[in-house]
């Protein structure tokens, strides 16, 4: 015999309202970036310019992802679209890693044939880029799921790009150098490629069903063993939909059961353990002393 035990936990319309809005912020950037970045002649700007709309598609590739993450669950998903978010996450992680590559090439390139551009013109897109991709990145940095994380890395790269570029503004109105410029960039692309593969290796841990890292499943099974009842466990599985929802199985073999009362007593027992953890959802098989599992 078996029973079923689950729960589900609603997402919010507040992450796809950030990433909304950090998509149209940054779109918009992105075009005006694209005009100065000619206006003022200067190829760091332009560079950045093509950075920010891979991750306008980014963004906009995570805004549809992170919608159809919360549609419901049917005969074609049983869990449900919140792997989609996880999926968005991959996807903006590899374009981040393709966008750091772009990134240090043209770097280097500028190293070996240094270029100068207008700094009074750089100033000014500075200001506006720290201002603008700081206000998307706060946003998202408030996000709990994993596709708001990595979004909120491409938009921290962006503001510590302007910064950068601000810094060497300023230093070119004192001291006329155009190798600061692609030395800043490199350094903190460097510092943004180290956090993004930190990100992408839980993505994919999170993919191939690793054991979420904030619970302990050898705690779990102690827990549900010292109940008198269940003599062993088997078949227990435990992983992540998508960074924040967990989904745990498990086959308890029972002894001593001889009416129902205490199946539902052991139910219950069982319930309580599993309520001290945040699942999603949550599947216990129960066999008694004479049944046998068809799985082992």
């Amino acid at each position: 015999m078996g029973f079923f035990m689950g729960h589900d936990h609603h997402h919010h319309h507040g992450t796809s309202n950030n990433l909304k809005l950090a998509f149209f912020l940054n779109a918009a950037f992105t075009v005006f970036e694209i005009i100065g970045g000619f206006y003022v002649n200067s190829v760091a700007i332009i560079s950045d310019a093509v950075h920010d709309l891979g991750d306008t598609l980014s963004l906009g590739t995570s805004w549809y992802l992170q919608n159809k993450s919360r549609k419901g669950r049917n005969y074609k998903f049983s869990f449900g679209y919140k792997r989609f978010s996880l999926l968005g996450a991959l996807i903006n992680s590899l374009v981040l890693l393709a966008g750091s590559v772009y990134v240090i090439s043209e770097a280097i390139s500028r190293l070996v044939e240094p270029e100068y551009s207008d700094a009074g013109g750089m100033l000014i897109f500075a200001l506006v880029g720290v201002a603008v991709n700081g206000f998307a990145a706060w946003k998202l940095s408030k996000g709990t799921s994993i596709n708001e994380k990595v979004v909120s890395w491409h938009l921290i790269e962006d503001v510590l790009g302007w910064v950068a570029v601000l810094i060497v503004a300023i230093v070119l109105h004192f001291y006329s150098t155009p190798y600061l410029d692609p030395a800043l960039s490199l350094l903190i692309t460097l510092y943004i490629l180290y956090n993004v593969f930190k990100r992408l290796n839980e993505t994919l841990f999170i993919f191939l069903q690793g054991v979420p890292k904030e619970i302990n499943l050898e705690e779990i099974e102690q827990k549900l063993k010292a109940i008198p009842e269940i003599t062993s466990l088997h078949h227990t599985h435990l992983w992540s939909l998508e960074g924040t929802d967990h989904v745990f199985t498990t086959h308890i073999k029972l002894k001593n059961i001889t009416h129902f009362q205490q199946l539902l007593d052991v139910k219950r027992s069982v319930k309580n353990v599993l309520q001290e953890y945040r699942f999603d959802h949550y599947t216990i098989e129960t066999e008694l002393d004479e049944e046998s599992c068809d799985l082992l």
